[in-house]
């Protein structure tokens, strides 16, 4: 666990900002983001979505009365948890709403960058990105080779260059906030890959800004050689399905 330095306060933007953290068994890490969330974004409403967690991430989340928690009855996935966290977005009035990992991986020192190239860099959708100059976090293997090949498809796709197509550190403003409320994609994969598709072909634009991601606060990685090969497959298929799924009249996928 990291200390927490409350000295540190940022100016508040000129927008409405929900910080959106998908939760699922994260007992141990959530108290400290939730206090370095609190600490670094007090002008930013902080939301936890626990996606059917069957420890005490719920009861957790409640007890430093930093955040409004939205109880999911199962398990969604981050798709799921974080389609909820749109929808709570949409129907509220924010202007941003921006993903934060429960895990502590993100740091939300980084959270007021993303929102302002929302702004410089006339963009809907801007995407934390680890593999862009910051930063000394690498993969090795079959996780890399997809990761570089998923980059080069959707960089051709979203019209721009993208590094880190997988990145959960992401920032939305309203009209991809209305959008993935309806739209966002919850199946594996589909809330990274398949919603910047979803993005593009919305007519959308997404951007990148290089960030530092930071080793998870609790818990396993889930990275071995077997599963790097297995998310390779996925993320293949995932892009496959993303790519052929047909659109509806008003230009957005079925």
């Amino acid at each position: 666990m990291w200390e927490v330095d409350f000295s540190f306060v940022t100016a508040p933007p000129n927008q409405r900002v929900l910080i959106v953290l998908p939760a699922w068994n994260e007992e141990a890490a959530l108290p400290g983001v939730l206090a370095e969330v609190a600490a670094t974004l007090p002008w930013a409403d902080l939301l936890v979505v626990n996606d059917g967690s069957t420890d005490r991430t719920s009861e957790v989340a409640r007890a430093g009365d930093h955040a409004l928690v939205l109880d999911l009855p199962l398990n969604l996935g981050v798709g799921g948890a974080m389609r909820a966290g749109y929808k709570y977005a949409a129907r509220h009035g924010y202007d941003v709403a921006l993903q934060l990992d429960a895990d502590g991986q993100h740091d939300p020192a980084e959270v007021p960058r993303l929102i302002e190239a929302l702004e410089t860099e006339s963009a809907d959708l801007v995407i934390g990105a680890r593999f862009a100059g910051a930063g000394t976090y690498r993969v090795r293997g079959p996780r890399k080779w997809a990761m570089r090949l998923l980059s080069a498809v959707l960089s051709r796709v979203c019209g721009t260059l993208l590094t880190d197509t997988t990145s959960g550190f992401k920032a939305s403003n309203r009209r991809a906030i209305e959008l993935f409320a309806r739209e966002y994609p919850a199946e594996y994969l589909g809330d990274t890959v398949e919603s910047l598709v979803l993005v593009a072909r919305a007519g959308l634009t997404v951007r990148q800004v290089p960030v530092t991601m930071r080793k998870r606060v609790a818990g396993t990685p889930s990275h071995n050689p077997a599963k790097a090969a297995l998310f390779l497959g996925r993320a293949m298929l995932a892009l496959l399905i993303a790519l052929t799924r047909p659109r509806s009249k008003n230009g957005e996928n079925r």
